[in-house]
């Protein structure tokens, strides 16, 4: 996958799977929030695998339908949009 430096350098966090949910890409602002995770070394784990099963099924779900779902969450006192879905 050709990385473009606007990417990499986006403000907001942006991981991308493919449609079994294994990370393919991710850029600095994702690296640097899950780097307690591992960062970067998560390219080529699945994501659901750090989800309860409620989630994973939602997920799956979400993929193999190629489904948008938009939601808010605050973690450590900070709110996020979070965007999963199939954007292609």
């Amino acid at each position: 996958m050709k990385h473009h430096a606007w990417v990499r350098e986006f403000p907001i966090s942006i991981t991308v799977t493919d449609r079994e949910g294994k990370i393919i890409e991710m850029n600095a602002k994702s690296a640097k929030t899950f780097e307690k995770d591992g960062g970067l070394k998560l390219i080529g784990t699945n994501v659901l695998d750090c989800h309860p099963e409620k989630a994973q099924v939602k997920l799956r779900d979400i993929m193999n339908n190629r489904k948008t779902n938009v939601y808010t969450i605050e973690k450590a006192g900070i709110k996020k949009l979070v965007l999963p879905g199939a954007l292609v």
